[in-house]
C-alpha cells in the first residue's frame, strides 16, 4: 500500500506502475527466500546457507548473460526483461530453499491461530519498520535526483553507474551479515563473550572495505570508463565519494547485526529514522547545487553517521571495551594500504596496478595483524562444532 500510494503521488504511469507491482512481488520473494535462508543458517548450516545465497543471482547472471550476448533473440534488451529474469530467479531460489528446509525439518502442518499471529505481528514489526527506513535512506537518492533536477533523469542515471558498483560490493557484507546473526544470538543467549567475533568480523569487513575505497578512490576514472561508453566529467569523483562509504557499510552490518541480535529494535529504529531525516535534508540541500555529485555526498554522510552511531549505542548497551591496539593496527593497514595503491596507480599500467594492489592488500592485512588467518579458522571450527 504504501508502495502504490507513493507511486502515484510521485506521478508514475501505467508502465511504471505495472514493473512496479511485479517489483513488489519481487520483494515479497526476497523476503521470503531470507526468512527461509534464516532456518538453514538457524541450524548452522553455513555451508549450505552460502551456496543458496548465492544462488538468485546466478541465475539472473546466466539467464540475462543468455539475453544479452547468445544471439537467439533479434530484439533489443528491454529493462522488463531483466525485472522478469529476477521474478523466475526468486521463484526458483525460494522452491529449492524450501526443498532444503523441508528436508531437514520433516513435515510442515500449517496452522492458523490468530493469537500466534498477532503475537508474530508484534514481534515483527520493528524489524519491518528498520527494513523500511534503511531502504529509504539507502534508494532515495535516486529518485530525489529525478525528480528535483530539470535534467533529472540523466543526473539519476549518473549517479546509477557509480552507486551499482558499491550496491554489488554491498551485497558481501549482506551474506556475511547474515552468516553473523545466528552467530551473535546464540554468543549473547548462552553469555558468550562476543568481543573476539566482533573483532574477527570487523578485520575481515574492514580489511576488504577500506582497500575497497581505496581502490575505487585511487583508479576511479580507469574503473568508470573501463564500464561505461558514455561518462560525465563528475563521475569519476561520484564514484570515489561512493565507494569510500562502502567502509562505513561494513561498520554498520557488523554492529547493526549485533543490535538486532540484542533485540535492540528501539535504539536502531531511532538510529534510522534520525539517519532518514538526515539523508532526505542533506539531499534537498545539495542536489539542485551540485547534482548527482551533492547526492553521493549525502549517501555518504548518512552512512557514515548510521555506522558510528551504531557503534556508540553498542558499545553503550553491551559494555563493549575498546581495543587500542587492534585500532592502531587498522589505522597503520589504512595508512599502508593508500600508500601502495598510490604509488602502484603511479609507475605502473592500471590493470597490472590494481591486481599488485589486491595482492598487496592481502599480504598486509595479516602482515599488520587486521586479519589473523588461523583465528578465523579457530572461530569458525568452534561455531560448527
Amino acid at each position: 500500500m504504501i508502495v502504490f500510494s507513493l507511486g502515484l503521488i510521485i506521478g508514475y504511469d501505467h508502465l511504471q506502475i505495472k514493473l512496479l507491482a511485479i517489483l513488489v512481488l519481487n520483494q515479497f520473494l526476497s523476503s521470503f527466500i531470507l526468512y527461509l535462508r534464516s532456518n538453514v543458517s538457524g541450524i548452522q548450516l553455513f555451508t549450505t546457507d552460502s551456496l543458496l545465497s548465492v544462488l538468485d543471482r546466478s541465475l539472473m547472471i546466466i539467464m540475462n548473460g543468455i539475453l544479452l550476448w547468445s544471439g537467439l533473440f533479434e530484439k533489443n534488451y528491454r529493462i522488463e526483461w531483466f525485472v522478469y529474469t529476477q521474478t523466475l530467479s526468486y521463484s526458483i531460489t525460494a522452491l529449492v530453499i524450501l526443498i532444503v528446509v523441508l528436508y531437514h525439518s520433516g513435515r510442515i502442518r500449517i496452522r492458523i491461530n490468530t493469537k500466534d499471529f498477532l503475537s508474530i505481528l508484534r514481534q515483527s514489526y520493528p524489524f519491518a519498520i528498520l527494513i523500511l527506513l534503511m531502504s529509504f535512506f539507502n534508494r532515495v537518492d535516486s529518485v530525489m535526483i529525478e525528480r528535483i533536477l530539470h535534467d533529472g533523469k540523466e543526473q539519476a542515471g549518473i549517479y546509477a553507474q557509480s552507486y551499482r558498483v558499491l550496491d554489488a560490493f554491498s551485497q558481501f557484507a549482506v551474506l556475511f551479515a547474515g552468516l553473523l546473526l545466528p552467530m551473535f544470538s546464540k554468543m549473547l543467549k548462552t553469555g558468550e563473550n562476543i568481543t573476539e567475533l566482533i573483532k574477527l568480523s570487523s578485520s575481515l569487513l574492514l580489511g576488504i572495505g577500506l582497500a575497497v575505497a581505496a581502490a575505487g578512490f585511487l583508479f576511479n576514472r580507469e574503473i568508470i570508463n573501463l564500464m561505461y561508453h558514455s561518462v560525465d566529467q563528475d563521475s569519476p569523483m561520484i564514484f570515489s565519494i561512493l565507494m569510500s562509504g562502502f567502509v562505513f557499510i561494513a561498520v554498520s552490518y557488523i554492529y547493526g547485526t549485533l543490535l538486532t541480535a540484542n533485540k535492540s529494535l528501539k535504539q536502531l529504529n531511532i538510529l534510522a529514522a534520525i539517519t532518514v531525516i538526515l539523508n532526505i535534508s542533506l539531499n534537498l540541500i545539495l542536489i539542485p547545487h551540485f547534482y548527482a555529485k551533492g547526492a553521493a555526498i549525502a549517501s555518504l554522510s548518512s552512512q557514515s553517521f548510521y555506522a558510528i552511531s551504531q557503534v556508540i549505542t553498542a558499545k553503550k548497551i553491551l559494555n563493549l571495551k575498546e581495543d587500542y591496539g587492534y585500532v592502531f593496527r587498522l589505522l597503520i593497514y589504512a595508512v599502508l594500504v593508500c600508500a601502495t595503491g598510490w604509488m602502484y596507480h603511479r609507475f605502473f599500467n592500471w590493470i597490472p596496478a590494481i591486481l599488485l594492489f589486491s595482492v598487496t592488500a592481502v599480504l598486509l592485512s595479516v602482515v599488520t595483524g587486521v586479519i589473523r588467518p588461523r583465528e578465523i579458522l579457530r572461530i569458525f571450527r568452534e561455531e560448527n562444532e
